[in-house]
């Protein structure tokens, strides 16, 4: 049996492409650093504005001492068709109250688990990227993302 040939992908479709892929994944995983531990979790992200995605938190979380300690953090995400997008970054918490307030009006299950914008157990991260990778299904070849 032959290996699959990949669809080539053309420079111009890589932001598409990788968008798409993110539109797609409500669960993308979470990669962060617990001393020299690697740790890996779901997350549901409250809010993408193209590759800047912000993920809602406890404060009683271990991810929280472990964001505090190593801000570096790395997304995952991936399609039904297994495209993957990975987005490196830095997770820095959210102090800015409109955008605080327009996750929380956004998002009804924060409202109702938390009861109030100023519920001291809420962090909201931004996890800014200074990578981002696409990978097509299979292709065992990941291709930088032009993001800013």
């Amino acid at each position: 049996m032959s290996q699959p040939t990949p669809k080539p992908i053309e420079p111009g479709e890589l932001i598409e492409l990788a968008l798409g892929v993110i539109s797609h994944d409500k669960f993308p995983l979470l990669a962060s650093i617990d001393g020299d531990q690697p740790r890996l979790r779901p997350v549901s992200p409250v809010k993408s504005d193209r590759f800047t995605i912000y993920v809602a938190n406890l404060r009683s979380y271990h991810k929280t001492q472990e964001i505090a300690a190593n801000p570096k953090v790395e997304l995952c995400y991936m399609d039904e068709g297994h495209n993957q997008v990975r987005l490196t970054g830095v997770a820095e918490i959210v102090t800015e109250r409109v955008l605080l307030q327009e996750i929380w009006d956004g998002n009804a299950l924060l409202r109702q688990y938390l009861r109030s914008i100023d519920n001291p157990a809420l962090i909201v991260y931004r996890i800014v990227p200074h990578q981002v990778r696409y990978m097509r299904e299979w292709a065992l070849e990941y291709h930088d993302v032009p993001f800013s």
